[in-house]
Parts: structure tokens; sequence; C-alpha cells
């Protein structure tokens, strides 16, 4: 057995030399209570052909999202990725040292990680990006403390249209750095509410645009009640396409932009690893968490690049240290930076204005469902829709045909009350005739 590398010759041998007599002996100090004398259900040992087999068995339960109609959205979204993204991510250039901080070596991460700036910062309207971060909703958390930092406040508002999980992240970490947080209750427009909860002890604003029920939003006039009240405006995205079309959050006076780049470059993956986008303005940067790439030249001249600021806990002064986020996500930033040198400008307008096409067509079909009640008047590709009865019963209803009908807002935030509310989302990879199919299913069930 290759991977049981030990006899009993072996053990013996060891034992001797450590003055034991037996592997339980080095057990002794835990309380026999603590012990567990027989052997947890789990399968035993079994040969790799057996091994491959049963893995290759729980694999085929899985079922692809591009197997049939899939409408799923809810901050993970399917797009197609060109197969040169792959290709490229695997290029020697990029195989250098996992931290960067020998830049004479890593020249081609630091690179990437310079251009990957450029592109956060051109999409959310903002002077400076970090070099990523871990996903979406631990960037949003990160913001919030950051914004605590900046004006020395520790009150936080949440909008309701934020993402439940962005919004329990964020609670997380602000529970242990002792900030208040005001989560405002679900919905679907949220913001004549987040202006009202704004006041003079509020560190920042926490809003999501396109929110959470797909809703669109012109954020300037929570900017504008933030700022009287010496507030920050953190705006979180889920979808990272939606900035090819929408205003940006630097436009619309955010101060602080985060989102999940997961739309671009990087496939569902079962739910990660993802990747989390963050800019702000450059008057806040020092108080930026995460790494920051710079360029630079040599001693000869030459253009070359470095980490020009990474304030992190493992560093000589870890007690100044702004985040304890200790890495980037190195290889899905990658992606992202490739996929969008692919796209250009002009490819990522034009792939944001096809998922709108998309879920255009999406809404006016469903429009025509009787019983059915699309409650997003203003969205880019996702879209909240009332349906009659319980939307988490009628998600494993349409199962049975093959079609994945989206995410039941139950499921992100049961405690809501909001179990007839269902997430569409449709995007360039969603056909016409997976739409026709979703609306003839839904006529089906209605008419009965």
């Amino acid at each position: 057995m290759r991977y049981l590398p030990l006899t009993p010759d072996d053990r013996a041998q060891m034992l001797g030399v450590i003055g034991v007599p037996s592997i339980d002996a080095l057990f002794r100090d835990v309380p026999a209570a603590a012990r567990r004398e027989a052997l947890f259900d789990l399968p035993l040992h079994a040969g790799e052909l057996e091994v491959e087999r049963e893995l290759s068995r729980l694999a085929g339960l899985n079922r692809p999202a591009g197997a049939g109609p899939f409408f799923c959205g809810a901050g993970a979204y399917r797009h197609h990725v060109p197969a040169s993204v792959d290709h490229l991510i695997q290029r020697s250039e990029f195989l250098t040292s996992y931290t960067p901080y020998q830049p004479e070596i890593a020249q081609g991460t630091l690179q990437v990680l310079f251009e990957f700036q450029t592109q956060v910062a051109a999409l959310t309207g903002l002077e400076v990006a970090n070099a990523s971060m871990y996903d979406g909703s631990t960037a949003c958390a990160e913001a919030v403390m950051m914004a605590q930092r900046v004006n020395r406040r520790k009150k936080a508002v949440l909008s309701g249209g934020l993402h439940p999980h962005y919004a329990a992240t964020t609670q997380t970490l602000a529970h242990a750095e002792g900030m208040e947080i005001v989560r405002l209750p679900a919905a679907i427009d949220a913001e004549a509410a987040v202006i009202a909860a704004i006041d003079s002890e509020t560190a920042c604003v926490v809003v999501q645009n396109p929110n959470v029920f797909g809703v669109v939003t012109d954020l300037t006039g929570i900017a504008q009640a933030a700022h009287a009240a010496g507030a920050l405006l953190v705006v979180a995205t889920t979808e990272a396409v939606s900035l090819g079309l929408i205003r940006s959050p630097g436009e619309m006076g955010a101060d602080i932009a985060v989102a999940e780049g997961q739309s671009i470059g990087n496939g569902l993956n079962f739910g990660g690893p993802y990747v989390g986008l963050f800019a702000t303005r450059e008057k806040f940067v020092r108080q930026m968490p995460g790494r920051l790439a710079g360029e630079t030249v040599d001693a000869e001249g030459r253009r070359g690049f470095v980490l020009t600021l990474s304030t992190r806990e493992q560093h000589i002064r870890r007690e100044k240290a702004t985040s304890n986020i200790c890495t980037n996500s190195g290889l899905c930033a990658l992606a992202f930076s490739i996929h969008m040198s692919l796209l250009g400008e002009a490819g990522l307008r034009r792939l944001a204005a096809l998922n709108h096409g998309r879920a255009r067509m999406l809404a006016e079909a469903l429009a025509g469902v009787p019983g059915l009640e699309i409650l997003t008047a203003r969205y880019f590709n996702e879209i909240a829709v009332r349906v009659p009865g319980d939307a988490a019963a009628l998600v494993e209803d349409l199962l049975a045909e093959g079609i994945v009908a989206g995410v039941p807002f139950s499921r992100l935030d049961p405690a809501a009350g909001m179990d007839d509310v269902l997430l569409l989302a449709a995007t360039e990879t969603t056909s016409p005739e997976d739409i026709a199919a979703l609306a003839s299913a839904l006529q089906r069930r209605t008419r009965a």
C-alpha cells in the first residue's frame, strides 16, 4: 500500500526510540471520557480502483449547470468562460512564487496583479484597487472595518437589499471588532429605508447594486445622505458583468466598492473558490486591506513591478495591520484579468447588453404566466418573482423536468417571510429555448 508506508516493524522501532510501549500510550494525557473506543461510521480503506469507482458514482449525482435550463443567480452566475482563459493561466510566466515578495523572480505575478487592479479601478469608477480578496462577502465585511478606521465610528447600516450571506459575514466580523450593525429588513426596493437609518453615529452605509432581488438603483441620493452625516458609502456588487452596463459605484458617489468577480473568468465551481474585488478613493488607500502591486523601474531603468503596500498581519508591525486577510485569490484574479483583457471595454459592454436582453426576454415570458408577479421593475440580468405557494417547493417540482428554476429567497433568508419569492437570473448562456421551457412548465402548473 503506497499510501501507508509504515510497517509494524517501522512503528515498533519509532516507539522504542520515543520510549513508550504503544501508540495508545502517546495519548495517555487525553481523559478516558474524551476517547472513542470504536471506529467512526466511515467506510474502511479500499483499493485505488474501488475508491475511483465510488468517487465516480458520487460525482454522477451532481447535475452540471449546462445539463438543461438553468436560472440560478443570487450571487453566483453561469457565464461562458473562453477556453483560452484556462490555457493562459497555466503559462509558466504566472507559475512563480505564491507570495511575490521577491520581485526579481515574480514579475509575471506582479504584473498581472497590477493589470488586475487597473481593471477593477476602471470597472468601479474609483482611483485605487487592491490585488483581490477572498470573495465578495469577505470584501464587504472588510469594507465595513475600513470605514470604522477612516471615521472612527462604530456603527454600520446594512441595506435590506444586501445579499443575506454578505450581511451575515459582515455581522460575524463586526461582532469580533465590537461594531454595531443595523441590518434593515429584507426589501425589494430599500433606498428610502436606508436613508432614514443614517445618523451622526453611522460609520458607513452598505448597499448592493443590483441588489439581491435584482433591482438597479441610482445611489446618488444615498451617497448624499451618507456624506451629509459624515458616513462612507460602501457599494457591493455580486454580478461583476453588470458593471459593463450600469453606472459605476464611483460615479454614484461610493467611497468603497466591493464585488464578487466570479462572473468574469471563473466558473461556478460548486461555490468557490471565488475572487473579491475591492476599490476605494486614493485618500483612503492606507486604510485599504490586502496588498497593492505598483509599477516602478529597476536599477537599469527598466519597467518593473513590486508590492507597493501590503499591510498584513504577519508583517513586523502586525499591530498596525489593517486586515487579517493574509493572501489574495491569485489564480482566480488571474483568470478574471485574462478574461477581461480578452473582452476589452467594448466586449464587456456587449456581454452586459446581451445579459440584459436575455433577462428582458425572461421577464416578458414570465409576465404572461397567470399567478406570477414580477417584483423587479429595474433590473440587469436577475429578477424576483412572487409565485403561488412555496417557491422552494416549486423549484423542487420543476427539477423533475430537468429545469433549475432559480433560487428561493427563503434559502438565503429563512426568517424574512418571503417564502413565495423566487430569484431567477438569465445570462448569455440562457437560450430562448430554456426560457420557453420554463414558461411552459410554469403555465402547466398554474392551469392545474
